[in-house]
């Protein structure tokens, strides 16, 4: 029985800018920018992201270029 979180890759990054309706672009780690929405706990919760915050973000291995935010720490 595989679990939905067992194919997701983890990274930190920056959020470079905000988007309007909770898209962000965000710098990860190794420098390559991504385009990231806000997962549903984070929205459920109203958890403000600001630019310039660090966040974790959960990338799918089929496609790098987006991701879902799921932490912020600051």
């Amino acid at each position: 029985m595989s679990n939905k979180n067992d194919n997701v890759i983890k990274v930190k990054g920056i959020v470079s800018d905000v988007i309007q309706s909770g898209n962000y672009k965000v710098t990860l780690e190794n420098g390559i920018t991504i385009s990231a929405n806000v997962s549903g706990k984070m929205r459920l919760h109203r958890i403000q992201i600001l630019k310039g915050d660090t966040v974790e973000v959960e990338l799918s291995p089929y496609d790098l270029t987006r991701g879902r935010i799921v932490y912020r720490t600051s």
